[in-house]
C-alpha cells in the first residue's frame, strides 16, 4: 500500500450512558407537593354546615341572656313586651321604695278607683314625691300599658303581700268599675304574659280583695263570674 492511500481512523465517541441522570450536586431529587385538591374540597364543603352552626351557638347565647336564669334574674333584667310602655317612677322612700321583692309567687289584679282617669295620670301620680301607692303595671282605657316599678322591686300596692306580688291596675270609665274591652284584653294579656315569664303557672293570678277583703277590683268582687271568665281567659290566651 503506498503512503498516498493511507489515512487516519475517526476517532471514536463513547456511548452515552443509557441510565438515569445524576441529579446536580445540592439540589434535591423530591419536588414539593402541591395542596392536596381533596382538603381544599373538605373544607369549602364544610364551610355550609359550619357558618349556620357557629350562628346558632351565638342565637342560643343570645336567647339564654334574655329569659335563661333564675326568676329573680330575669326579673331583674325588667325586659317586656314592645306594647309596654316603660316610664319607671323615681324612688321617694314611700311610692317607690327600691326595695327587691323576694321572688314573684301571685300576679294581683286592682282597679285604680278613679273613674274616668287614664294610665299616664294615676302614673304621673305615683311618680310624685309625697305618694305612698304605686304598682308595678298600669292599664289605660284605651289598652295602652305602662310600666311604674322594676319587676324585681317592689310595689305599693297589695299590703302585705307585696314582698312576693307583681301588681297591676286596671283604669275604669265609671263608678261600676267594669273595664273596657281594650282595658280587659290588655289585662288579659299582660297577665298571660306575666305568669309566663315568672314561670308561675297561669293559675297564680288573684285579686287585691283575695288579700284584704277591700272590693278591688270592683267589677270581679261584685261579679263572681265575670272574674271566673278572666281566669278562664288568662288560661285559654
Amino acid at each position: 500500500m503506498s503512503p498516498s492511500s493511507s489515512h487516519t481512523p475517526t476517532p471514536v465517541r463513547p456511548a452515552r450512558s443509557q441510565g438515569k441522570r445524576q441529579a446536580p450536586r445540592g439540589s434535591s431529587s423530591r419536588r414539593r407537593r402541591s395542596p392536596s385538591p381533596r382538603r381544599r374540597w373538605d373544607l369549602h364543603r364544610l364551610l355550609p354546615i359550619l357558618i349556620p352552626a357557629l350562628a346558632l351557638v351565638v342565637l342560643l347565647g343570645v336567647v339564654a341572656n334574655l329569659v335563661g336564669g333564675s326568676q329573680m334574674d330575669k326579673l331583674a333584667r325588667n325586659r317586656t313586651p314592645f306594647w309596654v310602655d316603660k316610664q319607671i317612677v323615681d324612688i321617694n322612700g314611700t311610692g317607690r321604695r327600691g326595695e327587691k321583692l323576694s321572688g314573684v309567687n301571685d300576679i294581683v289584679i286592682h282597679y285604680v278607683g278613679n273613674p274616668g282617669t287614664t294610665a299616664q295620670q294615676n302614673h304621673d301620680f305615683y311618680n310624685q314625691p309625697e305618694t305612698t301607692v304605686s304598682s308595678h303595671f298600669v292599664i289605660g282605657l284605651e289598652g295602652e300599658v305602662i310600666q311604674c316599678i322594676p319587676m324585681d322591686e317592689k310595689s305599693s300596692a297589695s299590703n302585705e303581700r307585696n314582698n312576693d306580688t307583681l301588681s297591676i291596675e286596671v283604669c275604669h270609665p265609671d263608678a261600676t268599675g267594669q273595664f273596657t274591652q281594650a282595658s280587659y284584653d290588655s289585662l288579659v294579656k299582660l297577665t298571660a304574659w306575666l305568669c309566663d315569664y315568672c314561670e308561675i303557672g297561669r293559675d297564680r293570678v288573684i285579686r287585691h280583695y283575695d288579700i284584704t277583703g277591700k272590693a278591688c277590683p270592683l267589677y270581679f268582687v261584685d261579679n263572681p263570674d265575670a272574674w271566673a271568665q278572666f281566669l278562664s281567659d288568662v288560661q285559654s290566651y
